[in-house]
Order: structure tokens, then sequence, then C-alpha cells
């Protein structure tokens, strides 16, 4: 079920004004369908013409704080801003926008197998011609690697859990981690695990 928001078709046309965005996808809770007002994150992809360079930081910056300011109040709204020439390389950091401030982040194999199996466009391609298809072992590959870096990384800092939602995230995280190692497939939120259907248009 595709979850329209009207703050992304808002986003987007600002997006498009910039001149060198050429596509914007949805990923996360959103495009599998688990999306909460209120409580889920807002993840995007963006793909650009070209590196992100200081320039383009400061105007994606200023961009982000109006949004987050006006209509996308609450609503956790994140990008990544993927060069559209280093869509395959898996280890590059892209600049991504999070919980107010624009850092260096890798687009994970998790967000990567959500958008080829789930994700849509809000304008541009397809995730599905962008990204190469991701098979069941890709998948617990992914699945792997969210285990053991970022998850191992907060088992050792045993204050971050003391925040509810970290919590809460590291449950179901392992649950959906687990699953994916064993059946090579995306376990949702809401415990969905058939593969998507195919979406036209």
């Amino acid at each position: 079920m595709l979850i329209r928001l009207p703050v992304l078709a808002q986003f987007g046309r600002e997006l498009v004004a910039l001149g060198w965005i050429r596509d914007l996808l949805v990923a996360g809770s959103l495009a599998t369908g688990d999306y909460v007002p209120g409580i889920s994150d807002l993840d995007l992809v963006a793909v650009t013409n070209g590196p992100v360079d200081d320039i383009r930081q400061a105007t994606l910056t200023s961009l982000h704080r109006r949004v987050d300011e006006t209509a996308g109040s609450g609503l956790h709204l994140g990008c990544a801003y993927m060069d559209g020439h280093r869509l395959y390389d898996v280890g590059v950091k892209h600049p991504t926008w999070t919980h107010g401030s624009l850092v260096e982040r890798i687009v994970s194999l998790v967000t990567r197998a959500e958008l080829t199996r789930y994700g849509y466009p809000v304008f541009g391609r397809s995730p599905k011609e962008l990204f190469p298809a991701m098979s069941d072992d890709d998948v617990r590959q992914a699945a792997n690697a969210e285990l053991v870096g970022y998850w191992a990384w907060a088992a050792r800092r045993p204050w971050m859990w003391l925040d509810p939602t970290i919590a809460d995230l590291g449950l179901t995280s392992m649950a959906r981690g687990r699953h994916a190692l064993r059946t090579g497939e995306l376990l949702t939120k809401a415990g969905r695990s058939s593969r998507p259907p195919h979406r036209h248009g």
C-alpha cells in the first residue's frame, strides 16, 4: 500500500527546483507499509547528478531546516543524497540529513534491500531502475552487516539503551535480523514476511 504524505510532494518540488537532483525515493517504514504517524521516521534517498559539494550541502541544510520547521515539523524527515555515478559503491558515505543535521553515512544494504523490494519514487526513476536486485543471500548479508555492525557497536554502549526508542528498535531489529538470516526475506515491522507484490508505474 502506497502512503502519500503531503510533505513528500512539497519536499519533492523543492528538490526538483534545485536543478541537480534527478530522483527522490521512499524507503523504510513508509515503503514497507509500516509507517506510524508521529512515531516512524521518513526515510528517503535522493539521487544527484554529481557530488554534493560544500555549496550544495549548505543549500540542503537550509532547505531541510525550513522543511523541518514547517510542513515537516515532527515528521523526522531524513534523506540521503547519493551521487548518481556512485550508486553501486556500497562503502561510499553520502551527505545525509538526519535528526536536524547533515552527516556523512553509507546507504546500508538493508536500505538498499528495502528500496529494491518495496521502494517507490516521489519523482524520477523507480529504485529497480537504479539499484541492482538483491537476492535472498544478499538480504542475509545485509542483515548480518546490521547485526555485527551497528547493533554490536550499540550493545557495547549500555547507556544508549536507557532511551526507550533505542530499546524498542533494538528488539524489533534483532527479530527482523534473525528472520532475514534464516529466510532471506525482509520482515516488516508489522510482521509481514511475504515477498512484496509487483508495482506498476
